[in-house]
């Protein structure tokens, strides 16, 4: 298996002082980093849990609506759950396409810098 890859370094890399880790953390390029994070990260989170428990206390106390033939034998509970999967599935699809724009260039651009100082 070929690769166009140099060989790895017989010598250590060095790694940024703690100084330097702690100068790009306090940075307005960091915080920026971090508050485009959450932004997208917390609000999700809070949806999702929220959409759990409605099923979960819609499983418990309301019976009946949950029993509610959709198709044949397919009921709301059935559907709901699926649609627990489905959301996940999505959410996870919708991170990965933020942080990919928006997250990882901003990350990448501190990480180059920090490496090239040190």
């Amino acid at each position: 298996m070929a690769t166009d890859a140099p060989p790895p370094s017989k010598a250590d890399p060095r790694l940024p002082s703690t100084e330097q880790f702690v100068e790009v953390q306090e940075s307005a390029e960091f915080a920026e980093l971090r508050r485009s994070h959450r932004s997208f990260a917390f609000p999700l989170t809070v949806a999702f849990i929220a959409w759990y428990l409605l099923y979960v206390l819609l499983s418990n106390y309301a019976g009946d609506f949950m029993g509610t033939q959709v198709v044949g034998n397919i009921n709301v509970a059935l559907v709901l759950g699926l649609a627990q999967f489905l959301t996940t599935f999505l959410i996870a699809w919708w991170y990965s396409r933020y942080a990919a724009a928006k997250l990882d260039p901003k990350g990448e651009a501190i990480k180059s810098r920090l490496e090239g100082d040190a």
